[in-house]
């Protein structure tokens, strides 16, 4: 289950954009291999607010576009196609929640037009960047950087969103 929270009103967010990212979250979990019943949590919001949630959260006072809040403790494990999580993890209805993604749409837009891309591309690729956080993925050392930034161009050609 996605839950929308459209917190903004700088960019219009639409039945269309809804089902895009449905459809990018999606896509992300299918070719992550990733099976169970899930609950993720999409805020959009305007730069203003990702900054205020940025430096509550993680002590960096400016805006970014997307901020990912896994629910899950990896422990430092990622498994590429067999998750395996703790009990604890899983709610008496067999679903598990991911966790929480916090997209400006208003730092999608400026980014898409710095980029040279299709507004919805940008969005597509900063939720596939946030599913990947939730399930586990990080780009703090190269060795992971590539293989998120793998994963990534590896979602975003299915979807047709290539660069």
């Amino acid at each position: 289950m996605i839950l929308f929270d459209n917190r903004q009103d700088k960019e219009n967010f639409d039945n269309n954009m809804e089902s895009l990212i449905e459809k990018v979250i999606k896509e992300s979990l299918l070719i992550e291999q990733f099976k169970l019943d899930y609950e993720i949590s999409v805020s959009l919001v305007d730069n203003e607010e990702i900054r205020d949630i940025n430096r509550e959260f993680r002590g960096i006072d400016r805006s970014t576009d997307v901020l990912s809040f896994p629910m899950i403790e990896y422990n430092g494990v990622y498994y590429t196609s067999n998750y395996e999580f703790n009990k604890i993890d899983i709610d008496p209805d067999g679903k598990i929640t991911l966790g929480d993604i916090v997209l400006s749409l208003e730092r999608a837009r400026e980014q898409s037009l710095e980029y040279g891309h299709s507004f919805s591309r940008e969005v597509a690729f900063l939720t596939v960047h946030s599913v990947l956080h939730l399930l586990g993925h990080d780009h703090e050392v190269e060795d992971e950087r590539k293989i998120m930034r793998e994963k990534e161009e590896k979602i975003l050609n299915s979807l047709s969103y290539n660069r």
